[in-house]
């Protein structure tokens, strides 16, 4: 978290939260959400500004009870969240990146979804592969040791057969389960589209 953003808590410590107007998607893009988006359940805008994104992703943390957040000087902006607090990317020469830039941590357990996406968990933090990088980790899927080819990702996908399938990644061989999608929030403890809770102020 930035200093700056430390001192501004300590200096207005009671500033209401603001919810509703900051999401990230499910390809990992913040994306503002202005009143008529907020009323008539849009993604909202894309954020551009390079400044603006590095400041998001330097504060980007959540609270006690699942809710994820950026916080803005004094004020926490809750995030609504599409798929996963976390949007996982490859990179080439860096393996597995967040949406927010960094490494992705040593991977602790892998799931695929009901619509083949992969979700990874590591190091405390669950994210949902973008959908467009999902071919890049095809190779790294096996079955008794060889990639799968889509017909055999197809069957398994139908049949969910634990201990056949993996995730070859820095030469580790990871299990992975199945999970529907639906279920990423209820099974990680992540809420979606935070509210105010108990005494709470809404900006």
């Amino acid at each position: 978290m930035d200093d700056i953003v430390r001192q501004a808590m300590a200096k207005w410590p009671n500033v209401p939260h603001c919810y509703g107007w900051l999401g990230l998607d499910a390809r990992g893009v913040w994306r503002m959400r202005d009143e008529r988006a907020q009323a008539q359940g849009l993604a909202g805008d894309k954020i551009a500004n390079a400044a603006l994104l590095g400041f998001i992703n330097r504060n980007y943390t959540h609270d006690d009870l699942g809710r994820w957040y950026f916080q803005n000087g004094p004020q926490r902006v809750y995030v609504n969240l599409e798929a996963a607090p976390y949007v996982v990317r490859t990179d080439p020469e860096q393996g597995l990146l967040a949406h927010t830039g960094e490494a992705w941590p040593a991977l602790d357990a892998a799931w695929l979804t009901d619509g083949g996406l992969l979700v990874f968990q590591g190091g405390g933090k669950v994210g949902i592969i973008d959908d467009r990088d999902m071919a890049q980790c095809l190779p790294q899927l096996q079955m008794n040791g060889a990639p799968v080819d889509d017909d055999a990702l197809l069957a398994w996908l139908g049949s969910r057969e634990e201990g056949r399938l993996s995730f070859e990644y820095q030469g580790r061989s990871l299990p992975v389960s199945f999970i529907e999608r639906a279920q990423l929030a209820t099974t990680f403890g992540f809420v979606t589209e935070p509210q105010p809770q108990g005494g709470e102020e809404k900006a």
